[in-house]
């Protein structure tokens, strides 16, 4: 093989590897071990890990702790579901494409849109292919063809997945501005009018329900597209934006049917009106009927070969989460209509109980002090919130995140969630360790 690359070593094969990161010696490893051994070491080294169920935690930021019913780990794992991938042979998928179905119809109903497909790769990609999605609707006929707002406080790991899309392909990207409080202003929102699409979040990175986004597909006009990404569960008694005027909507996935994961595997949503369906991402199953009449399920407009068209595909989505997309489905159904209602208050009433216990501590006060907040809320700090977050660590609570990592200036500002699990007893570990870091730093 050395031979054929017109090679004559080993270290020839590696040399573009930098000589400061090889090693010369063997790692030190154990030799074999049995597999009694291996468990045990696996058991110590799993054991060392901290996750959000251990400790009161308070840390959002883009995903959930939640409650998953056990139901839905175990339909989840049944060879129907967990060894299906993608039904090209409708005849004998009909189960997995129905099940693809009923996921696409209740994410379209929170949304308030009429067509869904079967989910993305997350939150972000969702949001950076529904720009792509708006810009090939709307380029030819937008004064601005070449312009897309997005708004200031999308957090910037989502805005660097919506720029690694759009580079190269003549869009500029421009922030939406927001007032102090962090509403949008809609005087900046104005400026956007023509433009081919706006991408907003509600609630927003503070957590906070912004009535201002109601009009804002008024003030930015029909030919360009509004884009909002929600927090799915807040969609049970928020109205769905949908409802006002949101042509694509967006969102984590992630609480309906799955914990936080570290991150991945996760699932996100898309679900867009009429006019966006044909160069919507991703795979879409539809109904329609068989040679017999009786009710039928195949994917539609969208299959993995169109996607591979290279420099023609209206997507680089080849797959999707469908396996973990259908256990947001099952949980969805198990809950029903009333339960994600309930879900929603129970996060809701979390929030404001863990919010109203953080600002009666002296020198604490909200970044907006007027704002409904869902799920997470901002507080300015009288020191660094990193220390605090360091202090609330070391007396057993997850506090939140300090939002000084996502935007400069904002080192003070700690971002505070909250969930269905939290509890009276959690907001009291993490009032008292709020106070005795003041009290500790003299602050």
């Amino acid at each position: 093989m050395l031979s054929a690359m017109g090679m004559s070593s080993l270290d020839e094969l590696f040399s573009d590897i930098p000589e400061d990161i090889r090693r010369d010696t063997p790692l030190p490893l154990r030799g074999p071990q049995s597999e009694e051994e291996i468990w045990a070491d696996a058991q110590r080294l799993l054991g060392a890990n901290v996750t959000l169920d251990d400790r009161p935690s308070f840390l959002a930021a883009g995903l959930a702790r939640n409650f998953v019913p056990t139901m839905v780990g175990m339909l989840a794992t049944r060879g129907e579901f967990l060894t299906s991938y993608t039904p090209y042979q409708p005849e004998v998928s009909q189960g997995m494409l129905q099940a693809m179905w009923e996921f696409q119809t209740m994410v379209s109903e929170l949304a308030g849109l009429p067509v869904a497909n079967v989910s993305m790769y997350d939150a972000s990609t969702a949001a950076a292919e529904a720009i792509t999605c708006a810009v090939r609707v709307h380029r030819r006929k937008s004064s601005q063809n070449n312009v897309v707002y997005v708004s200031m406080f999308v957090p910037p790991q989502r805005l660097e997945v919506i720029r690694n899309y759009t580079q190269g392909s003549g869009l500029e990207i421009r922030m939406l501005e927001h007032l102090e409080d962090g509403h949008i202003d809609m005087s900046s929102a104005a400026k956007a009018a023509g433009c081919c699409a706006v991408y907003v979040e509600q609630p927003s990175a503070f957590g906070i329900l912004d009535p201002g986004l109601m009009d804002l597909k008024e003030v930015i006009g029909e030919e360009t597209a509004l884009i909002v990404g929600v927090d799915v569960v807040s969609l049970g008694i928020v109205e769905p934006p949908g409802n006002w005027g949101a042509d694509i909507v967006v969102g984590e996935g992630q609480p309906f049917g799955i914990g936080p994961t570290a991150g991945g595997p996760i699932y996100g949503i898309f679900a867009c009106d009429e006019g966006y369906t044909r160069q919507m991402p991703g795979r879409i199953v539809g109904l329609t009927s068989d040679v017999d009449g009786k009710r039928a399920f195949t994917l539609t407009l969208s299959t993995r070969e169109q996607h591979i068209r290279r420099h023609r595909a209206t997507s680089n989505i080849c797959s999707n989460e469908t396996l973990i997309a259908l256990m947001g489905a099952m949980h969805m159904a198990l809950l029903g209509p009333r339960g994600i209602e309930r879900l929603a208050l129970r996060v809701a009433s979390a929030t404001e109980a863990t919010k109203r216990a953080v600002i009666a501590i002296d020198g604490i006060e909200l970044v907006d002090s007027q704002a409904c907040n869902f799920r997470e809320f901002a507080v300015k700090l009288p020191g660094e919130a990193s220390d605090a977050l360091t202090h609330l660590d070391a007396n057993g609570v997850l506090g939140g995140f300090d939002m000084g990592v996502w935007w400069e200036g904002m080192s003070t500002c700690l971002l505070i969630g909250a969930d269905e699990r939290t509890s009276e007893s959690d907001i009291d570990a993490l009032v008292a360790g709020l106070s005795s870091w003041l009290e500790e730093a003299g602050l």
